[in-house]
């Protein structure tokens, strides 16, 4: 049968002359995510297109061979969503170029496939002379290669105090469905659709351009202090009252010591107008430095804690571009850290609201302790409402918690890590919050349908949209055989 479908790429190939083109396909390789490395996953084909053409004709190619289609971009979502098992796998990456740039709006469309730090290169470089000069509000940080399409497909969030997830910073974007069709999709046109594919992990359609609304770019100071969690609130508090536009608390990863005192690294940026920013003379982590931190968090928790505090609170008064300080070589020293190893990190984050983040956090620190927990990196953040999505993962203002749990992979490790990943939704049902989608496939259907009670209804619109099911991933036939939806 593969061979036989082989044939069929090849002798499609030759009708579209693609064989001296820049399309790339390969066949019956294995894929995985690039942080987790849980998702090894054999797909039929890869397809690399350059061109909107090149996607259509992949797709019309999946519907001769009569194969599933997946869509990937940096390959960072640990849960499946970007690979399906026999699936064509359209990889994205070389999809990049900045298709239009209007200054007198403030907004910018690209390709899917275009990463973060080259939309953020593009308007450093391609603007000049009098009137605004715009930026990127937010993007996730920690991980920099992550494309536009695919921020869109998960609703990612940055570390903005007052902001929504990224739907707020999307105009429209463009999507190819199962047929071949173009739908532009804004809040006006295929509003729907707009709804359902940003956070839709990329079921819907391949998502060929996106446009961005932009922000004045500000230089902003860092201010950085360590506090204990518990009083991360009043102080957040009065750094919105003192006009702070971002910032995040990185707790220690240590469990030990009083739980009242659990310290953490807060960090804030507000806006200046009497700055320029002086990157040769900022002091910051190389990647080796972080790859020397993430192995400091799995062998002595205290002192990976004692030099990130070092480091950052030698960082306080430092002056950065708005967007600038958003960008990260954190993963670059993950990946130094974990290369050759069978043994990885798995990200959870999780929403509860400001009166319960202090009880949660205290159940959620006895339960680590009880159950012998590895967790080698924690985050508190901050998330406005999200009123636009079919499925908000931030239904009102939100603190968001994100936690990274030590994964051996062995049998034995795995099932640890998908039982403390329940533990953890459990506690956060208890608060009433909820969970993101992106990072595993652990929960149980109770918690998803809990967390999210449109879930369902997500699935059924998935076949109204896609009645062939054109476009699946592992991600949505667990889901789907978990809700029985065919």
């Amino acid at each position: 049968m593969r061979f036989l479908q082989l044939v069929k790429i090849l002798l499609w190939l030759h009708k579209y002359k693609l064989t001296r083109s820049n399309v790339r396909i390969t066949n019956m390789p294995e894929v995985n995510d690039v942080q987790s490395q849980l998702n090894a996953t054999n797909v039929h084909s890869i397809i690399v297109p350059h061109s909107e053409v090149e996607i259509r004709e992949a797709i019309a190619l999946a519907a001769t061979l009569d194969v599933p289609m997946s869509v990937a971009g940096g390959r960072h979502s640990m849960g499946g969503q970007q690979f399906g098992t026999d699936t064509i796998c359209l990889d994205m990456r070389s999809y990049n170029k900045v298709s239009a740039f209007d200054r007198e709006q403030g907004l910018i469309e690209v390709e899917s496939g275009l990463m973060w730090p080259e939309l953020i290169r593009y308007l450093h470089t391609n603007q000049s002379g009098d009137g605004v000069t715009w930026a990127v509000r937010q993007k996730q940080t920690g991980i920099d290669n992550v494309s536009i399409g695919g921020s869109l497909s998960s609703n990612i969030h940055g570390r903005g105090l007052k902001f929504p997830p990224f739907i707020s910073d999307i105009e429209s974007f463009k999507i190819i469905d199962h047929s071949g069709e173009t739908h532009v999709c804004s809040r006006q046109d295929n509003a729907e659709l707009f709804s359902l594919a940003i956070g839709g992990y990329g079921l819907f359609g391949v998502v060929t351009h996106v446009t961005l609304r932009l922000v004045p770019r500000q230089a902003v100071k860092r201010m950085v202090e360590v506090i204990a969690v518990r009083n991360l609130l009043p102080r957040i508090d009065a750094a919105l009252q003192e006009g702070f536009l971002y910032g995040d608390c990185q707790y220690s990863i240590s469990l030990h010591g009083d739980e009242e005192c659990h310290p953490g690294v807060f960090s804030c940026y507000k806006p200046v107008a009497d700055g320029r920013p002086e990157s040769g003379q900022q002091k910051q982590m190389s990647g080796a430095d972080w790859a020397q931190l993430y192995r400091l968090a799995r062998s002595d928790k205290e002192k990976a804690f004692s030099h990130y505090q070092q480091f950052y609170l030698g960082t306080s008064g430092q002056i950065y571009w708005s967007d600038m300080h958003q960008l990260s070589n954190v993963f670059e020293g993950y990946s130094a850290a974990v290369a050759g190893n069978r043994e990885t990190e798995v990200i959870t984050e999780v929403y509860v609201t400001r009166n319960s983040l202090i009880p949660f956090m205290a159940d959620v620190r006895r339960d680590f302790v009880k159950h012998q927990v590895d967790m080698t990196y924690g985050t508190i953040r901050f998330v406005e409402q999200d009123s636009e999505s079919f499925l908000p993962w931030a239904t009102e203002c939100s603190v968001c918690i994100v936690c990274n749990l030590h994964v051996t992979h062995t049998a034995e490790g795995i099932n640890k890590a998908r039982d403390d990943f329940r533990r953890i939704i459990e506690r956060v049902i208890e608060h009433g919050g909820r969970f993101f989608l992106t990072y595993h496939r652990w929960a149980t259907r109770d918690q998803v349908e809990t967390c999210y009670p449109k879930f369902p209804a997500f699935l059924k619109k998935k076949l109204e949209y896609d009645p062939l099911l054109r476009f699946q991933s592992d991600w949505y036939r667990h889901y789907a055989t978990l809700f029985e939806t065919h």
